[in-house]
């Protein structure tokens, strides 16, 4: 079983035939590490859903690389503004280390209504997941202290600290590579 067939089977409560018809619509890409997914300024074509590997999602504010997300196995992976709504990218998807991909192409995620009966349900539950990550995301910055979002990110996704550059981690977490490094040492 792929992971895309579990995200989509056990995650999103759909059947295998189902997924049979889903599947159909997805391509496999293959990215080196340090290749790009989606670079900042061009047009967002795919949903990626990740197999294998880890990307990281960083955009420059102020002229400051700001590491916004890492998808990693199971997780998708796109500019969702971008790809939904046809505008260019605002942020860079980069590969850690290789990385296989099952991908979506905007025109085969217009069909898929067409195609799969039960394909809104799941477009809706795949947007809700995001919400909840992102609101999530946001609670924790507004109201945890840098220990509290070290703590709670390693609890939600440890294995990414021994497969990331910490310094990246810090920046996900808003804060610094040495306060990061304190914490870790305690």
């Amino acid at each position: 079983m792929t992971n895309l067939e579990a995200s989509v089977i056990g995650t999103f409560g759909f059947s295998n035939e189902e997924f049979q018809s889903i599947q159909s619509f997805f391509k496999p890409l293959s990215i080196k590490k340090g290749e790009y997914f989606l670079e900042e300024g061009k047009y967002c074509r795919y949903l990626g859903f990740v197999e294998s590997g880890i990307l990281r999602e960083h955009m420059y504010i102020n002229e400051k690389e700001v590491t916004k997300w890492f998808s990693s196995t199971g997780y998708f992976a796109t500019d969702l503004i971008g790809f939904l709504h046809g505008e260019k990218s605002r942020v860079n998807y980069q590969a850690i280390n290789d990385v296989e991909l099952m991908v979506l192409s905007k025109d085969n995620y217009d069909l898929l209504g067409k195609h799969v009966e039960r394909w809104a349900t799941l477009e809706k539950l795949f947007l809700t997941k995001c919400f909840s990550v992102l609101e999530n995301r946001i609670v924790s910055h507004l109201s945890m202290n840098a220990e509290e979002r070290y703590k709670a990110f390693f609890e939600f996704q440890p294995s990414l600290f021994y497969q990331v550059p910490l310094h990246q981690i810090a920046s996900m977490l808003a804060m610094s590579p040495e306060t990061l490094s304190r914490m870790r040492a305690k």
